[in-house]
């Protein structure tokens, strides 16, 4: 298995945030697939999530048994907000949340993989 099917579009993921001074946050998010080859999530509810980000723009996410760190970039207009509010229907997207993969990390096989 790819460790791309692990993140399509669909799939539930814990995604890990931390403000600027080092306090945690996850929240449980639905993969809306690959953009561009990066992870889109829309943000419905996240607040504590979205101003950590804003701080912190560094994230990590798990899936099955892989874990991706990387960075994002937040949008409340444009081509990913619009692809956000066409996929979500069922709540209002305040924006939408672009992950580009650092590196992922197989927690089967206790092992880096990309």
């Amino acid at each position: 298995m790819n460790w791309k099917d692990s993140f399509k579009e669909g799939t539930e993921l814990i995604l890990s945030t931390s403000s600027k001074d080092g306090s945690p946050n996850a929240n449980i998010v639905i993969s809306l697939g690959f953009m561009d080859n990066k992870i889109l999530i829309a943000n419905c509810q996240m607040k504590t999530t979205i101003n950590n980000l804003k701080e912190n723009p560094r994230i990590c996410v798990i899936s099955k048994y892989y874990r991706i760190r990387g960075s994002v970039e937040i949008f409340s207009s444009g081509k990913y907000f619009e692809l956000c509010k066409k996929k979500n229907k069922k709540y209002n997207v305040n924006n939408a949340i672009l992950l580009t993969v650092k590196d992922v990390f197989d927690l089967d096989k206790g092992s880096k993989i990309e």
